[in-house]
């Protein structure tokens, strides 16, 4: 087993205007299952393929336990890597996959053939060992990706979104099975994936990425209850965060043509002016009186056990028009679901109200 760090390790393309990672700074411990995530651009692969050594580090050091290894080459780097397309030989069958690199690396034929066995058990994948990949499915195909780098018995993972090509059945059932996995081998991984969900449910901790900068790293409830800034907390969490401009005054906060009360250390830390008001969807309810926040349906999305209400705010109780963008996502049980083109009236529940900077994003905190 073994721990990475990423030492203000920057990756800077020729030509670019900015660096695709910047200054990453960043310790996983041994075992730890880590996940990058973020939007496509954001920086996540190249800081797995630099790690990998398919990248090189321009600024900057990483670490695997005491050991420098910016200048090693990758095979020398002890690391096993699942990549997006699975890349197996399409003209050798599972076995003969799963062992290939054993085979290159000269290991004897009895250790070949024992550790394939045993990859192919923890897979369950002992009755396709003779079957060519175009004959696997895709999930199937993916096990074997895996036990292709779990053969090596390598001391770190890595992980780029090996599940994209999955549908969403198989996506959910392998992601599970993928966690399960590395929790029974205690092998230090890091994965990589651009899906919110994945992340939150497969890792020891998060780290959020944007624009090559790493953003926020922590176990996934402080991510969706404490975010740092504007980005993470609309990133983290589905549906998003609802992220509504506001207005501080002495009263509280204005939203819409509603004034909300704000906790007084929340409203003396973010004085007065525009500020961002984030909230979730279970932040937010519908009120049967006229005290809330006046707003329009836009769509009802009733997925069986609960229901997802899109609205935008109206001035009045009377304004009705359509808005191709919503202001809040609610919510609410499906047996008392709105219907599309109805005035309703929301209530922000207490103390579920986080407020950000309106220029730089950042949170605002309250004594």
């Amino acid at each position: 087993m073994a721990t990475v760090t990423y030492k203000d390790a920057s990756r800077i393309y020729p030509r670019a205007n900015s660096k695709a990672v910047n200054q990453l700074t960043l310790e996983i411990r041994d075992g730890e299952f880590i996940v990058l995530v973020g939007p496509s651009g954001c920086g996540k692969t190249t800081s797995l393929r630099m790690l990998a050594g398919l990248e090189p580090v321009d600024e900057g050091d990483i670490f695997i336990d005491d050991r420098s290894v910016v200048r090693l080459a990758p095979r020398e780097r002890d690391i096993a890597m699942v990549f997006q397309n699975y890349a197996l030989y399409p003209h050798m069958n599972v076995a003969q996959n799963l062992g290939f690199a054993l085979k290159i690396a000269k290991l004897k034929k009895s250790e070949i053939k024992t550790r394939v066995a045993e990859a192919a058990k923890i897979l369950d994948l002992e009755e396709y060992l003779d079957r060519k990949p175009g004959q696997l499915s895709g999930g199937q195909r993916q096990r074997v990706a895996m036990g292709r780098a779990i053969v090596r018995q390598p001391r770190v993972f890595l992980m780029d979104e090996p599940l994209s090509n999955l549908d969403a059945k198989l996506r959910v059932a392998t992601r599970s099975e993928i966690a399960a996995l590395q929790r029974r081998l205690g092998v230090t991984t890091v994965y990589v994936t651009h899906d919110q969900v994945e992340a939150m449910t497969m890792g020891d901790r998060v780290a959020v990425m944007k624009d090559g900068v790493l953003q926020q790293v922590d176990v996934p409830s402080v991510l969706y209850d404490s975010p740092v800034n504007a980005f993470v907390a609309g990133f983290i969490g589905s549906p998003a965060m609802n992220l509504i401009e506001g207005t501080i005054g002495p009263d509280g906060i204005t939203i819409g043509s509603t004034v909300v009360p704000v906790p007084r250390g929340l409203q003396q830390a973010a004085g007065t002016g525009k500020v961002t008001v984030g909230l979730r969807p279970e932040s937010v309810e519908l009120t049967g009186t006229t005290a809330g926040i006046p707003a329009v349906v836009n769509l009802v999305e009733e997925l069986g056990a609960e229901a997802y209400v899109y609205a935008r705010l109206a001035h009045t109780v009377d304004d009705t028009r359509f808005a191709a963008t919503p202001d809040f996502i609610v919510r609410v049980n499906p047996k008392s679901a709105p219907k599309s083109g109805s005035a309703i009236e929301l209530h922000v529940k207490p103390d579920s109200m986080l407020l950000f900077d309106a220029e730089s994003g950042a949170r605002i905190t309250g004594a």
